[in-house]
């Protein structure tokens, strides 16, 4: 559903894969007129990144990630076809985009043309490294980022595998996303106080480097350092769902009476009375064999008899789903997070919803993914109109 907050606000997007269209898709769910600029028969590339998909380029998570905008074809190659984007972008509020600096000035897409014609438009570039450092023209994919973070060192610190390996999702996509959206979002504000348009520069590894060392930096916060790196708690290997008698259990415990109730409620409460776990520091101290107990007891209760324990004692606790279970959630259907909606093309499928929302205004919604260039007839008409 359309929560329509940006309404009568028309965002070009001349991005591909992830990074960019996520956030041009989050406008898109605020209600704006997101129309995507996209390369005639090819399109964006993950619109092949499944082989799940009923049509060809139409995978499950170009779909995902697409849902609302318009589709317009255009070889930027072209003049003609350079010359409806400047018109699109004549009147635009918003222009995101990923192509590499060098390209959009041969282009006659970059910030300065365009402020020229349009002193209003915002022009978000998303680009991999930062232009004034030494990484300015290399490329950048998720993979590279989780490398260059150090992200993929964080697994070999909880399990002891020294290999390196990736987060199995597109994070750094996803979270720069994030941070393109709201940056476009703080910008249309000052706008509205200014009347100006800007230029915003968005890097994934900056965003996903502060997105991965905020709790990770640890000792190295200071200078000189005083501990390593990484949050102890989140690389504990310890630290990981308790096994049940029928799957497994996730159990966050955070304070001090929670470790007393979590023993109790589990039958063993003369365990963490004892002496030296009850001297200041003596948890944190043992940590490792109160982890170790507690994964001994937690394997006498079934899952659903371990969560409601845990809930009747106010304990954070859910179930371990499996990725294909997630789907079929009590709470996320309740709430409408999966909409069963019908594609011209595709058939049923599932949407999901924006899961931000906001009271006071009437949703709508959103339009179907589109198919490369299903918009390009009615899109041309419309700058024939304003002409």
């Amino acid at each position: 559903m359309v929560q329509p907050q940006l309404d009568g606000i028309r965002v070009i997007d001349l991005t591909t894969v992830v990074f960019g269209p996520y956030c041009t898709q989050i406008l898109a769910d605020l209600g704006a007129d997101v129309i995507k600029i996209e390369q005639p028969g090819v399109g964006d590339a993950f619109r092949w990144s499944a082989e799940a998909a009923k049509t060809p380029g139409m995978a499950p998570g170009f779909m995902a990630v697409n849902r609302g905008k318009r589709s317009i074809a255009l070889d930027l190659k072209q003049e003609a076809d350079r010359a409806v984007v400047l018109d699109l972008l004549r009147d635009a509020d918003l222009f995101v985009v990923n192509v590499r600096g060098k390209a959009l000035e041969r282009l006659g897409l970059d910030y300065d043309s365009l402020h020229a014609i349009n002193p209003r438009l915002i022009y978000v570039h998303c680009v991999g490294f930062g232009q004034q450092g030494p990484y300015a023209d290399l490329q950048a994919y998720d993979d590279v980022i989780q490398a260059a973070t150090g992200t993929t060192t964080l697994l070999p610190r909880v399990d002891g595998d020294p290999r390196p390996r990736y987060l199995p999702s597109l994070i750094a996509d996803k979270v720069s996303g994030l941070h393109a959206a709201y940056g476009a979002l703080a910008a249309l504000f000052r706008r509205e106080r200014s009347g100006e348009g800007q230029f915003l520069e968005v890097p994934m590894f900056e965003s996903f480097a502060s997105f991965m060392m905020l709790e990770h930096l640890g000792g190295q916060t200071f200078d000189p350092p005083n501990a390593p790196v990484g949050y102890p708690r989140q690389i504990h290997p310890l630290r990981q769902p308790f096994p049940t008698s029928d799957g497994a259990i996730a159990i966050v415990i955070y304070s001090h009476e929670a470790w007393d109730k979590l023993f109790d409620l589990l039958g063993d409460p003369a365990f963490i009375a004892q002496e030296r776990f009850n001297v200041k520091g003596g948890r944190a101290a043992h940590q490792d064999e109160l982890f170790i107990h507690l994964t001994e007891l937690t394997r006498n209760f079934t899952t659903a008899e371990l969560q409601q324990r845990c809930e009747d004692a106010d304990i954070p606790a859910q179930p371990v789903r499996d990725l294909g279970e997630v789907i079929a959630d009590p709470h996320l259907n309740a709430v409408g997070f999966f909409a069963r909606r019908e594609h011209p093309s595709e058939g049923a499928y599932f949407e999901q919803a924006q899961p931000v929302r906001f009271g006071g205004v009437a949703e709508r919604p959103a339009r179907m993914p589109p198919l490369l260039g299903e918009h390009s007839d009615e899109i041309r008409a419309e700058l024939a109109r304003r002409t």
